[in-house]
Formats: structure tokens, sequence, C-alpha cells
């Protein structure tokens, strides 16, 4: 067995181990090592008998001073609430003109509206608000179902083609492909509707081609979209001469339209969103539209 000796550079004994002249030293474990330690364990115990600590099969060791996160969180919410209470109770109250003329509330709006758009609207509109394809552009000046505050805050509210049994209620018939245009009829009507777009007037089509769809869109759509293809806020039916186009403005896409129809769907926000929540929102899209224009 090898014996230990004493290393003439640290003082502390070998444990008698040597590897090609290397000696294995047998140091002790520092002395704050062994505080730090002893002190973690302390704590450590204490912690486990004055707090919540340890799961159990239903419930866990609740600890001698009785805190609860739950409880913890729910007074934060509630001390929060009390905070917003100055201003959230004037938006519930007041109509939404005063609001609308009052810098302070409004800066208010624009803080929280902000945050709940991004929280609930912009995945599907945009963090803008400006739309993506199949969904509509809410700083447009002309959006689908109208932009006065209760017509916005109804649609928010109830949806469009949604489970709520007010529901607004849209839908695009399929022309394609229920026979009632032939191909050539929708190219014409899609002709048409190019030549009424700022963007694409210059590449609508030939000029009879721009005729025979100005005709069969009189007979067909301007029930709907309005004879000056405007769009009917009642019906929210789009307006078809501007440069936001919902599924896109190309050839392909709108002839993709006029065939098969199209049927949006916008989830309703009564009962996930409160009143104030709602109202905020509407004040906020309104604010879009106006700091557009």
């Amino acid at each position: 067995m090898a014996i230990g000796e004493r290393d003439p550079h640290t003082g502390h004994m070998t444990t008698g181990h040597e590897w090609n002249g290397i000696k294995e030293l047998n140091t002790p474990v520092p002395r704050p090592v062994w505080f730090f330690l002893a002190v973690t364990a302390i704590f450590s115990a204490i912690y486990w008998v004055l707090m919540p600590a340890w799961p159990g099969v239903r419930t866990y060791t609740r600890g001698l001073l009785g805190i609860d996160q739950h409880t913890m969180v729910a007074r934060s919410l509630e001390e929060a609430k009390a905070e917003r209470a100055a201003w959230t109770s004037r938006i519930d109250s007041e109509d939404y003109a005063a609001i609308e003329a009052d810098p302070a509330l409004m800066r208010v709006v624009r803080e929280t509206g902000r945050t709940l758009f991004a929280d609930n609207c912009a995945v599907c509109h945009g963090a803008k608000a400006t739309g993506n394809k199949g969904y509509p552009n809410l700083v447009d000046e002309s959006p689908l179902w109208g932009r006065d505050a209760e017509t916005v805050a109804e649609t928010i509210r109830v949806g469009i083609n949604s489970t709520h049994p007010e529901t607004r209620s849209s839908q695009m018939l399929a022309f394609g492909r229920d026979q009632v245009l032939n191909r050539q009829q929708i190219n014409q009507v899609v002709a048409y509707l190019r030549s009424l777009s700022p963007s694409s007037k210059d590449a609508a089509g030939t000029a009879e081609a721009v005729a025979a769809g100005k005709e069969l869109f009189a007979a067909n759509c301007a029930s709907c979209h309005g004879e000056d293809a405007k769009g009917n806020v009642e019906l929210g039916a789009p307006n078809l001469t501007d440069d936001f186009w919902i599924y896109g403005g190309d050839p392909q896409a709108i002839f993709t339209s006029i065939y098969g129809g199209r049927q949006g769907h916008m989830p309703h926000w009564e009962g996930r969103l409160s009143p104030t929540e709602r109202k905020i929102l509407t004040l906020y899209v309104r604010d879009l539209g106006k700091n557009r224009q």
C-alpha cells in the first residue's frame, strides 16, 4: 500500500499515488465551501417550512407563512384594475365622439388599443391593420361594413359569418362553379374590374373585353357592389375601384374569386373581450383610419 507524504510546496499530504513522477494531493475541501454548503442547507430547510414547497398527491405543502401565488396574482390584478378605473370608467360612460375629442383619453386608447390589437387582431389584419390576403384593410377609407363607431363596435362584437347568433353574414356567389357565367364572361368581368383599379387600368385588356365586362357586371354584380363598383356597407361588399384587393388583384386571383366565390370569416369577440376592451378596439381602429386620411 502506498504511503502518503507531506508535499513541500503546499503543505498538504499526498495520497501516496504517483504517476510518472506526478504525485496526487489529498487537499481538503476549503472551509468557505463547507460554510456556503451549510448556509444553503439551512436556508433550504427554513424555506421548506415557511413557503409552499413540496407537491402532494392532490395538493402541496402550504408553508407556515401561508403565501399563495394565485392570491398574489389576483391581488395584483385587482390593484391594476383600480389604477385603470380612473380612465376605464370614463371610456365606459362617455360616447365615442366625446372620447375622440379628448386628447388625454385618446392617448390611453392608442396605448392600450395597440396591445389589444396586437394580441387579438394583428394575426389576420397585420400589425399595421393594412390587411393580409383574405383579410381586409382596416385603415382603408372604405371598410366593408362602414367606419362609424357603432358599426365597427357591432362588427367586433358579433363577427362576420361567425358562430354568434347575431353575426353579420356576407357571401359572394360562385358565378363560375354554379355556371352563371362561363370562362370567357368571367375573363371579361376581370378585364372590366382591372380597368377600374388605378394600379391596373392600363393593363386591363382590350376595349371590347372591358365593355362586355361592364355589361356583365351591371347584370350580375352591381346589386351587391353597386353600379359604380364602390361597394355596399350594408352587405359587406368591398369597393372594387381602389388598389386594395382582399384576395389579390392580379387576373388569376380575381378570376378565382368570381369563379369560386368567397366567404370570409371573422370570429366574434363578445365573451372573449370585455365591453371596455371592445370599445377601446373600436376607437383604436377608427383612429388608425383617421391618421391615414
